[in-house]
């Protein structure tokens, strides 16, 4: 029987995570170790200058107090698991995209990029579109992308960032192996006052939405296809290594 090990970055709680949980029952056990509260955009980091503590919601289910997806997937290894190496991670279903430069902030690809870190075969989850998700159907897309990924394998060295969009089933015009994409928005920091009077500070977009290349991540949802995105934890620039290589004199 195939062992998941599933987390998120929008909490226990999420619609999202429990679809994702559902439909991978059908195909193995799921050990469920999620955040206590949403963490969209947290990234990718451990907490070491806090304790931290974790609570059992159900069976197979918990929730870690205080701690982000990456603490998550610690604790479902190390604890929960006591160091067996599950079949994959999986993190999400994350709600709304998780496309371009926008995967860098991303707790759910993160949580993924830590299974990879641990030599476990990871996968992101997320959904094109915020209206009226169907998550049980957007399972149902990201449970067959976990399928053809147990039986033909997934390279070593790289994680799946995985984008399905907001369709019915039959409207999704297939999967397409693609490219990050680029973001074309702005960020702004707005400023506010509290019921005091005192300044508060809110970091929000200016103008949203990415870039229309085909190949990309975006491309593929805009278009009705899932886009599955291969990623790396090896962040090395190997053009400008052999060109600061070739012309910074050291």
């Amino acid at each position: 029987m195939f062992t998941f090990l599933l987390t998120n970055d929008d909490g226990y709680f999420s619609e999202g995570i429990r679809a994702l949980r559902s439909a991978l029952k059908q195909i193995g056990r799921v050990v469920c170790v999620a955040p206590d509260r949403n963490l969209s955009g947290v990234g990718h980091s451990l907490t070491f200058n806090s304790p931290l503590r974790i609570r059992r919601i159900e069976e197979d289910f918990w929730t870690v107090i205080g701690g982000t997806p990456a603490d998550c997937i610690h604790f479902g290894y190390y604890l929960i698991l006591e160091g067996k190496k599950p079949h994959m991670v999986c993190s999400g279903i994350n709600d709304g995209p998780n496309l371009g430069e926008d995967i860098t902030y991303s707790g759910t690809v993160s949580g993924a990029m830590e299974g990879r870190i641990l030599g476990i075969p990871s996968i992101a989850f997320s959904v094109f579109g915020r209206e009226d998700i169907d998550f049980t159907q957007v399972a149902d897309v990201a449970k067959q992308v976990v399928i053809k990924a147990l039986e033909e394998g997934m390279p070593e060295d790289a994680y799946l960032n995985v984008n399905i969009p907001n369709l019915r089933r039959e409207e999704i015009k297939g999967f397409l192996i693609t490219k990050q994409g680029r973001r074309s928005y702005k960020e702004k920091v707005l400023k506010l006052s509290d019921p005091q009077g005192k300044p508060i500070y809110w970091i929000t977009a200016e103008q949203f939405g990415w870039m229309l290349e085909e190949g990309t991540d975006y491309w593929a949802v805009y278009h009705g296809y899932v886009s599955i995105t291969p990623l790396q934890l090896d962040m090395t620039n190997y053009r400008a290594l052999e060109e600061l290589k070739s012309s910074w004199k050291l």
